[in-house]
């Protein structure tokens, strides 16, 4: 497979380095609109040419598949040029800023038959495979309540490098530099997480999205901070149950961590993955539940999604997660800001 890699940030590191270490995959190509980063980019990863644009890349046309790791506002015109010249797309979260969007490239990619899937990362996680496993075979018995939040503090510490002073950060905390805020940006993935974990999809919401203020008029430099930092929802699901999920970035004392909580007439699970490693264990059998017992569960590793994207365009058929699961997801996170304009529930149509 000949890959080129659609912008160099420090995402695209993680792309390069795991596409690197499949067999049969090439990394022929790479594209920027900022020269000096693809040259940067290019000598550490050995990559032989480098583009300014997507056109530019489709022009010379010598590779069949992309990883696109653009911004969040760049993946819908970046993703549908290559799509129309017939190349398989892994994107990255979310797929588009809309759902309309996303529905057209999901629609482009199978109208077509190319492989389009979505770097939904936390589905490498081989515990949440497992949750799913054992929720859907019914070891907990009918899933009543959900609860799941993704927490992050790098607004209120320096982990991961001063937010106010590197572009890196900035833009994720700007509309006008194509964010969509933390419901976009790590949203997305707690609400993939609880509903494949959960074995159910969200069918309404009531969610609130909250922009704090983070710097005098709200701006640094060219950028508008008026992205949200934090969410919070109350949920129905497809199977009756309800929940709430949440994220923010000003979740002190937790850089990165992901906790998932399903709760079931027969038993409950729950997982968390962080910093600090991943975990699940389960409550389940009169005995436990009685004595509100907790035991570890094992999980097989399960095929990261690079290979999996490999996998699929070998065989020309897509695998999970895709374009249209990212599109469901994407109509869920424009009912939350729908919700939150509205001040009122939602449905999340079919």
């Amino acid at each position: 497979m000949r890959l080129i890699i659609v912008g160099t940030g420090s995402m695209a590191r993680h792309h390069a380095k795991h596409f690197a270490k499949i067999r049969g995959v090439k990394i022929v190509g790479c594209v920027d609109i900022f020269p000096e980063n693809a040259a940067v980019f290019a000598k550490e990863f050995n990559i032989p040419r480098i583009f300014a644009t997507v056109e530019d890349a489709i022009v010379w046309g010598k590779f069949d598949s992309a990883a696109n790791v653009t911004t969040d506002l760049a993946h819908y015109p970046t993703t549908m040029a290559l799509l129309t010249a017939g190349k398989h797309v892994l994107c990255e979260k979310p797929l588009a800023t809309n759902y309309a969007h996303a529905l057209e490239m999901t629609e482009t990619a199978e109208k077509e038959g190319l492989v389009g899937m979505v770097n939904l990362s936390y589905r490498n996680v081989p515990e949440i495979h497992k949750m799913h496993e054992m929720v859907t075979s019914g070891v907990i018995g009918d899933v009543k309540h959900v609860e799941a939040s993704y927490l992050q503090s790098w607004l209120t510490g320096t982990h991961w490098g001063d937010w106010r002073t590197e572009s890196r950060w900035l833009w994720r905390l700007s509309e006008n530099h194509g964010s969509k805020g933390v419901i976009g940006d790590v949203g997305i993935h707690i609400l993939d997480f609880a509903s494949f974990g959960a074995g159910t999809d969200v069918t309404r919401l009531f969610g609130r999205l909250k922009t704090f203020h983070k710097a005098p008029d709200d701006k640094i430099g060219e950028y508008t901070l008026d992205a949200n930092d934090s969410f919070a929802g109350t949920m129905e699901f497809e199977n009756g149950a309800i929940g709430v999920i949440h994220a923010s970035r000003f979740a002190t004392g937790y850089a990165n961590t992901l906790r998932v909580r399903v709760f079931g007439d027969k038993g409950a699970l729950e997982i968390q993955n962080g910093s600090d490693g991943t975990w699940l264990r389960v409550c389940k059998g009169a005995k436990d539940i009685n004595s509100q017992t907790w035991r570890p569960v094992t999980a097989k590793p399960v095929p990261m999604n690079y290979k999996r994207f490999v996998d699929a365009v070998k065989a020309r058929q897509t695998l999970e997660p895709s374009f249209r699961r990212a599109a469901n997801l994407q109509r869920i996170l424009d009912a939350s800001f729908e919700s939150e304009r509205l001040r009122s529930e939602l449905a999340v149509a079919d």
